[in-house]
């Protein structure tokens, strides 16, 4: 039986030939067998067994059988390679390549690494590929063995020979590793743009290079090359375009200016290829559509510059978007998918060229026009790339009413569409096609469609309903409908954010007031009505329910009546309101003081085993029972106005969404148009909001971005000498101050590598290695938005004994842009033993708005460490002569979490200690023993660990 290998294993660049053996007969190794059909490599111009290799012929069907058959298989090669005779470069090549399938399969392989390597220096191809293959797949980058075959790769890329110097490039590639960059980053691009180079070798040279400059952007300087590798887009090799244009888009996402002289010659090559003819191009001709990869790769580069300034080169763009979309008008050429998928490709990249520019009024209605005609095709991909861009499309002032004209397909979307995610971006259109013409249509089919939409969209839907009622809203009460009939057809989705900004609204507006009192009264009527309409029913009427209790139907003793009735159905916080309304009742209503302070004297109430509902109801009791009237008037009078400020709901959305959905554009347009309804700020109407206080309180929306404005410095960090304490019981530290964020310190303790702090807006990667009072660490910060950070900058400081600890930091770019990351690198030494740690603080500016974040950095004093053996005497004789109590230190600590044997282990292994075995008598305890490394002495530490599983302490 012959096993075929995992294609999907293989790196980039490599190119296997897998002969399929049909034959059952069980084959010796890799010798034919009799019966096999196959041709012998010879007669089939093989040359040579390569193409066999790849089969690992197994004696029998069961895995027992298979794991015996590649023990003895590795025993076998094990022997070839130990034996006193040498293996010839044929039978080196033979078990290295058996080695590289075995390792497909998914068994270890521990060795034949110096026998790969060795197969670099052979002049013949194939012991050469193999030997490159096996490096590719199964070499780590910090093996010892990357000096060696840094060499072997110098030898082939200055061999000039093409097919070694594309090997070499190709294992370049694969590997990656930051020591391969910095050996080659300056090789690398001299033979991009040598003029005797073979095109083969440009194309690879161009992705290799590519793939180094993601891995250590820091190493890869383009410099006297740059005009150079532009000038790549002539080349008369439509493959070396095609990859050299992959890596000039990378290069200009991160350095614009110095890559602007491409978009001329972009342009250039772009014309050339759309109005040729699919004959013109034959090679590179797919489905009668020419060169769709490079096109597509040709328009995305354009994006990232705006309108070419010279006219001549901006009209001969603007004929290219035009044939563009005359060809996607034109009758199909072939029935094949294949042929719809590459002509389609190139449409959608040029209407998201046409979008980028926003500046062709006419080819804005064609995209737009163009889009229109699939919203009704039958590939559901189709329609929802279509209602995407269309999303886009929405926001400019040329398209926007074209735009509009398809509002009643886009409903029908909305409502018949079987894949959700469509109806999710038909929901996503109709919010951005919105505005005072149509608003109440389309909240009307929104709010329709909430009653069956999908449970995954239906807050979302709930946010958007409510910013397009209150920013298009200039009937008020129509405003106050749509909130409440909101609030009903999907309370569950309902966030806080949402009815705040209507109590917000309605307290700013005093026209709005009456109007919301009885409206609210009305929906309270309702059997069952949810929590929320409870919530928004007892601040109104606490506030205005004096402006409908002329009305017999809800007299002051009705209303009051019909709140209490839903006081038991609700949660601690409502209760802790509808209490607060109930003072205020008192206040409005003398006439209802009696029966509201009977309820609050209830046991209930006064003995209640929550603390809030406790002391509001005694507060609240003793409060109307001997201040006066005037004072109670004073007290309880009438919440004022909120400020002005930005809606808070636009938030909201914007973190349900991520970065990127809703502009800071759109903020504005929120704050513009909607100031005059609403005036409302962030503060969230706390139940206490409804008390003797006037000073608004922040909601947890309030910071729109998600990072606090940083409290003022002098603050103590956590002690570190709690540490190992945090560590093990994993109870996180104390609450950290407002100043610094150090929600992701505790994780590093043991380890070195991970994500250190993320939000909507950034993220914040870590790398560090250290070696005895040494340290080095990689700092990555990523955008995640779509929009360029500006102003970045960075800062480390380090409190008191840390200042000298720091030796150097490389200061970041100023620019980040959207989706881009940058790199910093910090040098550490230990001088003395230390327990605080260091500062980092970011700054930069996001739309306008300045950005302050400060984190910890997770330098902690086990980070120098070295692991140190010994034996049980040994260990508890030292532990004898620390007999001074500065040098011992007990802690006795609650496990929040199940002591796991091997978690434990592994958390101890992680300080930086070793471990060891077989020294405490007691077998369940934990012993661990090391040195601290710094740069004026060492320090033992020995740690026993002592756990009771039944205490769990």
């Amino acid at each position: 039986m012959l096993r075929l290998i995992d294609y999907s294993k293989l790196p980039v660049g490599v190119n296997v030939r897998v002969i399929v053996c049909l034959c059952m007969w069980p084959c010796d190794r890799l010798a034919i067998c009799p019966g096999c059909p196959l041709p012998s490599p010879e007669s089939a111009g093989i040359g040579s067994m390569l193409t066999l290799y790849f089969f690992l012929p197994l004696s029998g069907k069961s895995k027992e059988a298979e794991i015996k058959r590649i023990n003895k298989e590795l025993a076998n090669i094990r022997s070839k390679f130990k034996g006193d005779k040498a293996l010839d470069g044929y039978s080196k090549k033979k078990y290295v390549c058996k080695l590289l399938f075995i390792f497909l399969l998914g068994h270890d392989i521990d060795f034949g690494h110096m026998e790969a390597v060795n197969l670099l220096s052979s002049n013949k191809y194939t012991e050469k590929q193999i030997g490159y293959l096996f490096i590719s797949v199964l070499v780590n980058s910090n093996s010892e063995l990357i000096r060696l075959i840094n060499n072997a790769i110098k030898n082939d890329l200055s061999s000039r020979n093409p097919t070694f110097m594309c090997l070499a490039l190709h294992c370049i590639a694969n590997v990656g590793s930051r020591e391969m960059a910095e050996a080659f980053a300056s090789e690398i691009p001299r033979i991009l743009v040598a003029g005797d180079t073979m095109d083969s070798v440009k194309q690879s040279a161009a992705l290799c290079l590519l793939r180094l400059y993601k891995t250590s952007p820091d190493l890869v300087l383009m410099g006297e090359w740059t005009s150079r590798v532009v000038h790549l887009l002539n080349d008369q090799h439509m493959g070396v375009v095609t990859a050299a244009i992959s890596l000039i888009t990378c290069l200009s996402q991160k350095n614009p200016d110095e890559f602007k002289t491409c978009v001329s010659l972009a342009v250039s090559r772009l014309s050339r290829i759309v109005s040729s003819a699919s004959t013109d191009l034959q090679d590179y001709t797919y489905y009668f559509v020419p060169a769709p990869w490079l096109s597509c790769k040709l328009l995305r580069l354009l994006q990232c510059y705006p309108p070419p300034e010279d006219g001549a080169v901006k009209g001969r763009l603007v004929e290219c978007l035009e044939t563009i979309l005359n060809k996607a008008q034109e009758p199909p050429k072939s029935k094949k998918v294949q042929h719809s998928n590459a002509k389609n490709a190139i449409l959608f990249e040029a209407i998201s060229l046409i979008i980028h520019y926003d500046s062709e009024p006419n080819l804005l209605v064609r995209a737009c026009n163009q889009l229109g005609q699939f919203l009704q095709h039958r590939e559901t991909n189709l329609r929802y790339l279509a209602l995407e861009s269309m999303c886009t499309l929405a926001s400019s002032e040329f398209s926007h009413e074209a735009v509009k004209t398809h509002i009643e397909t886009v409903i029908n979307a909305l409502k018949t569409e079987r894949d959700v995610s469509v109806r999710q971006r038909a929901a996503d259109l109709l919010y951005a096609m919105c505005d005072r013409s149509n608003a109440k249509q389309i909240v009307a089919e929104m709010l329709s469609y909430l009653e069956t939409a999908d449970y995954s969209i239906r807050e979302e839907m709930v946010l958007k309903v409510a910013i397009l009622a209150e920013k298009y809203a200039v009937d008020y009460s129509w405003y106050v409908d749509t909130i409440l009939n909101l609030i009903r057809i999907a309370g569950d989705y309902v966030s806080e954010e949402v009815w705040y900004r209507v109590i917000q609204i309605v307290i700013n507006r005093d026209d709005v007031q009456g109007y919301a009192a009885k409206t609210v009264f009305e929906a309270l009527q309702a059997p069952a009505c949810h929590e929320n309409m409870v919530k928004v029913g007892g601040y109104i009427l606490g506030e205005f329910g004096n402006l409908i209790a002329g009305d017999p139907r809800s007299s002051p003793l009705v209303q009051f009546n019909l709140l209490h009735s839903k006081f038991h159905l609700c949660s601690v916080p409502t209760r802790a309101l509808l209490l607060s309304a109930y003072i205020k009742f008192i206040n409005l209503f003398p006439e209802t003081k009696a029966t509201i302070q009977e309820v609050l004297r209830c046991d209930s109430q006064i003995r209640n085993s929550d603390v809030e509902l406790q002391q509001r109801a005694v507060e609240y009791l003793k409060l109307s029972s001997i201040a006066s009237t005037d004072v109670l008037a004073t007290v309880l009078e009438e919440m004022p106005p909120f400020p002005e400020r930005e809606s808070s709901i636009l938030a909201k959305l914007k973190k349900k969404k991520g970065p990127g959905a809703v502009s800071v554009t759109e903020l504005e347009d929120s704050k513009r148009e909607g100031g005059e309804l609403n005036g409302g700020g962030d503060r969230g109407p706390d139940t206490s909001a409804m008390s003797a206080s006037n000073a608004s309180t922040p909601s947890p929306s309030a910071d729109l971005l998600g990072i606090r404005s940083s409290a003022p410095a002098g603050t103590a960090p956590a002690s570190a000498g709690n540490l190992l304490v945090d560590v093990f019981s994993e109870a996180g530290p104390a609450a950290p101050s407002a100043a610094v964020n150090d929600d992701g310190f505790l994780r590093f303790v043991c380890k070195n590598n991970g994500v250190l702090f993320e939000n909507q807006l950034l993220q914040i990667g870590i790398k560090s290695e250290y070696r005895q009072n040494l340290g080095r660490m990689y700092l990555f910060y990523g955008n995640k938005t779509s929009v360029q950070f500006a102003s970045f900058t960075t800062s480390v400081s380090c409190p008191g004994e840390l200042q000298s600890h720091i030796l150097s930091t490389k200061q970041v770019e100023p620019l980040v842009e959207g989706g881009a990351q940058i790199q910093q690198v910090l040098n550490i030494e230990c001088l003395t033993d230390f327990s605080d740690a260091p500062l980092l603080n970011i700054k930069f500016r996001y739309g306008g708005a300045l950005q302050n974040l400060t984190l910890k950095l997770p330098v902690t004093i086990n980070k120098f460490f070295q692991p140190t053996e010994m034996s049980s005497h040994d260990f508890f004789q030292r532990w004898k002569q620390l007999s001074q109590p500065q040098q011992e230190a007990q802690k006795i600590f609650k496990a929040n979490h199940s002591m796991d044997t091997e978690v434990l282990k592994a958390k101890l292994l992680g300080l930086g200690t070793a471990l060891l075995d077989n020294v405490d008598p007691n077998p369940e305890n934990y012993v661990c023993a090391g040195v601290i490394q710094t740069k004026g002495q060492q320090v033992g530490c020995l740690l026993r660990l002592e756990p009771n599983a039944q205490a769990q302490v």
